[in-house]
């Protein structure tokens, strides 16, 4: 008779993979095509497909705030610390994408069902520093792809010249498929939150703060 086929392993599904610790080995090679240094980094991988709540918010008062991403499905929740700038430019681009190309799905009207003035859920743990954010769009699922990344940081004798160096995987990924609906409700609200920072001083429109700022257009004096 025929021999018995070995066990197939079992498939996992997106969802089960939300924290993968994965050890990447990257090595530089010589023109000599010699090892030359090893070093092994541990990555961690958060995925959400979709999550059931992806939002941006804020921790302190206004002038010290720190900016969040946030990513919450049932009992899983992940935040990252990020640059308002960051945020910014993350909202415009993919206000600019939806316009294109997520149509009705991505109106307005669409968003409203995603609406979210909560503040951030608790407990608020940083996993990580983002350095940078990605952006992407699927066509073949018509979804938004959001990837926030700590990016390895090079060793200290490493050659920035060099041609043959590998480059570094990130050390940490947050990576968010959001349908075109919720995606808009979540850059209307970074928009927002970014916006309700510091009121802008009436005379040289630099930021205030509670108790004033000391103002170029005043010699110095604080208003």
């Amino acid at each position: 008779g025929s021999s018995p086929r070995p066990p197939q392993r079992p498939v996992m599904p997106p969802w089960a993979a939300a924290r993968v610790q994965t050890r990447v080995q990257a090595a530089a090679l010589s023109t000599s095509r010699c090892l030359r240094a090893v070093r092994v980094f541990l990555m961690s991988v958060f995925e959400f497909d979709p999550p059931e709540r992806f939002v941006a918010g804020t921790v302190g008062p206004p002038g010290q705030r720190t900016f969040f991403l946030q990513a919450r499905a049932g009992r899983r929740l992940v935040s990252v610390s990020c640059e308002k700038e960051q945020l910014g430019i993350l909202a415009d681009r993919l206000l600019d994408i939806l316009d294109e190309r997520g149509g009705a799905a991505g109106g307005d009207a669409a968003a409203a069902a995603y609406s979210d003035d909560a503040p951030l859920d608790t407990p608020i743990e940083d996993e990580f520093r983002v350095t940078t954010l990605s952006l992407g769009w699927d066509p073949d699922r018509n979804v938004v792809l959001i990837e926030a990344l700590r990016d390895a940081e090079p060793s200290a004798d490493a050659d920035p010249e060099d041609e043959d160096a590998i480059e570094l995987p990130p050390l940490g990924v947050v990576r968010v498929t959001l349908p075109p609906a919720q995606a808009r409700a979540f850059a209307r609200r970074t928009r927002a939150l970014i916006s309700a920072g510091r009121p802008p001083c009436p005379f040289c429109g630099g930021p205030l703060d509670p108790t004033g700022h000391v103002c170029p257009r005043a010699n110095g004096y604080r208003r």
